[in-house]
């Protein structure tokens, strides 16, 4: 099955997914988001897309806390 940015809180919450399984889902989900940005990409396309991977590092934060947080402190740095 292909998940999406819809289904954030359900792979979160998949009892029988290891924290491995979860993190590389939600990594692919933002990964899929930033190859479909392009040249073409309007600022508030690519805001949205930052906006989505925050919500998808704070997900990840409440998979693996110390993970969670080094990817927070590494999208605030770049704002």
């Amino acid at each position: 099955m292909v998940y999406t940015l819809d289904d954030i809180d359900k792979i979160v919450e998949f009892k029988t997914w290891s924290q491995k399984q979860k993190i590389n889902e939600l990594l692919r989900i933002d990964a899929g988001m930033y190859c479909n940005l392009g040249t073409d990409s309007t600022a508030t396309e690519r805001l949205e897309v930052k906006r989505n991977s925050q919500k998808i590092y704070r997900a990840i934060k409440k998979v693996d806390k110390l993970l969670g947080d080094i990817f927070i402190l590494d999208v605030d740095k770049k704002q």
